[in-house]
């Protein structure tokens, strides 16, 4: 990995803009399509300021931008910082894909296992006439 990708404010930006909830839930409504504020913050418990102060922290992060629409100002998923993150989060992989793919490889003998082991089933019995 690269020293200018891990010393990036840029990619710090991105991480710090990630690690609340409300902003991943609100990346996650926009990435269906633009939405107005008001739109947003329709599904949270929170007010439509709550919300623009979220939004203002996605927009510094560059994750967010805003439409030309003057009365309606939508917001719109500005996907580039999170290409930047997926590449710094990829430099990673090799330490947990092997994991995954041993506990596949365990998955799968469980399953032969428990198919070797099961009993044939009997044909369900007829019930028996008086």
């Amino acid at each position: 990995m690269s020293l200018s990708l891990a010393l990036n404010p840029t990619l710090d930006a991105t991480f710090a803009a990630l690690a609340d909830p409300t902003r991943r839930a609100i990346l996650a409504r926009l990435a269906a399509g633009e939405a107005s504020v008001a739109e947003l913050a329709e599904p949270f418990a929170m007010s439509q300021p709550a919300i623009s102060k979220h939004l203002k922290v996605l927009e510094r992060a560059g994750l967010v931008s805003r439409g030309r629409d003057a009365t309606r100002r939508p917001r719109k998923l500005e996907a580039a910082p999170l290409a930047a993150a997926n590449e710094w989060l990829e430099n990673y992989r090799k330490y947990w894909e092997p994991a995954f793919q041993r506990l596949d490889s365990l998955l799968e003998e469980l399953k032969a296992g428990e198919a070797k082991s099961r009993p044939a089933r009997a044909a369900p019995r007829k019930p028996k006439r008086k």
